[in-house]
């Protein structure tokens, strides 16, 4: 792989839940030299880089003497996946299985017979966070022999609640069997666990595809390339006369409305401060800007009619620059223009996506955060084929060009 494909396929390898998103995140600032702002702690103006966290969500920025026009990344650290139900321990016809819930906009059909781990945290009576890596083959989601369907060939049809459900072993289901498992795995008293937060992961490594190995098959690229590329862009930007900023936020998948997600006060309350504080953060503000960073659809060959003619996007073309007349995406043509800036300073190609009229589009970030601050706001991402399924597809040179666009875009002062 080129350098900048194999630390992505690293990172999301050391990456299977936003937890672990975050905390590798975490580690690479502070091999930059970033230093943690605690969230109940005085906020500390002195220059410096700094990161903060939240659960699944990750703040870092660059902080100068004085106040500067702030320069945001925003990307999410969710990806869609199958979520442990909290009474997870279930079964049928000699089967043990675990109870799960559809995370997100999955293609259900791409989990099938797919070889998987968990993972995520553990809460303990005591109130500390255990984290949850089981990565070997520990649970599967069959499908049906065609013999017993001949017709599945003709459509498909799953039911989230019956045919989701992954097998992990033979016998009768007993409440408290996969947290007493997953206790013994981190080594904590089962009794002490109160709560979990655990989801499933295809445990397929990365890898290069293609006659000239210039594709990059991964899980989760919607969205950990677009925080790989930030972390990169933010540690790597040589910025004079703004504050440049990345959060990866968490719940996008689901809509964004929680106390992590781009819906939430964690980014504005930084700002803020990063802006002097809210009396005076109108004229930071205003000349501000955000790049909304999220995966888009890469043309697909047997699927082209799902596609605008003119505004297809393919992998190593360039990040795309998404634009939507109904704001699904935030773009406008300023911040168009600030994007085809920074592109041409980082020496990258780009590419427009705007979706085709009888085929909507989908959403993220950009607008949610342009609402709330209002923040001008442009929406970009790699292109990816297979979006939201198990494994994904992209151009190996793309996530390079991406990070190279993100930190012109950051110390841009224009």
């Amino acid at each position: 792989m080129t350098d900048r494909a194999q630390d992505l396929a690293a990172f999301v390898t050391a990456s299977p839940t936003p937890y672990h998103a975050v905390a590798e995140g975490v580690r690479r600032l502070r091999a930059a030299g970033f230093t943690e702002q605690v969230e109940s702690a005085e906020f500390d103006p002195t220059p410096g880089g700094r990161y903060l966290v939240r659960d699944g969500t990750l703040l870092a920025w660059r902080q100068g003497a004085a106040p500067s026009p702030l320069r945001i990344f925003a990307a999410h650290t969710d990806s869609p996946t199958l979520k442990v139900k909290p009474r997870p321990d279930t079964g049928a016809g000699g089967w043990r299985q675990v109870g799960v819930e559809i995370y997100g906009g999955a293609l259900w059909n791409s989990w099938l017979d797919r070889d998987l781990g968990l993972a995520g945290r553990l809460a303990l009576y005591d109130g500390s966070l255990v984290p949850v890596l089981v990565d070997r083959p520990l649970l599967r989601v069959p499908q049906l022999a065609i013999h017993l369907d001949r017709q599945v060939n003709q459509g498909l049809e799953l039911d989230a609640q019956r045919h989701m459900l992954p097998i992990w072993g033979l016998g009768a289901a007993r409440e408290g069997d996969l947290v007493e498992f997953l206790a013994a795995e981190v080594g904590v008293d089962p009794g002490e666990v109160a709560a979990h937060d655990l989801v499933v992961f295809d445990l397929t490594p990365p890898a290069r595809l293609g006659r000239d190995q210039e594709l990059l098959a991964c899980p989760r690229l919607d969205n950990l390339a677009s925080v790989h590329a930030g972390l990169d862009a933010l540690t790597g930007a040589d910025a004079d006369g703004t504050t440049p900023v990345f959060v990866g936020f968490d719940h996008e998948e689901i809509g964004s409305g929680s106390a992590t997600g781009a819906a939430g006060p964690l980014l504005e309350t930084l700002l803020t401060h990063l802006a002097g504080g809210f009396d005076v953060r109108d004229r930071i503000f205003a000349g501000s800007r955000c790049l909304s960073v999220d995966v888009t659809h890469a043309a697909h060959p047997n699927y082209l009619e799902r596609h605008d003619p003119d505004h297809r996007s393919v992998p190593n073309g360039g990040p795309t620059l998404k634009v939507n007349a109904n704001q699904r995406y935030a773009t406008d043509a300023p911040g168009a223009a600030a994007w085809q800036r920074a592109c041409r300073a980082a020496g990258v190609p780009t590419q427009v996506f705007v979706g085709k009229n009888t085929v909507p589009c989908g959403t993220t970030v950009g607008p949610i955060t342009a609402t709330r601050l209002g923040i001008r706001t442009v929406d970009v991402g790699i292109p990816v084929l297979s979006m939201h399924s198990a494994r994904e597809l992209c151009g190996v040179d793309d996530p390079a060009h991406l990070a190279a666009a993100g930190r012109a875009f950051l110390a841009d002062p224009t």
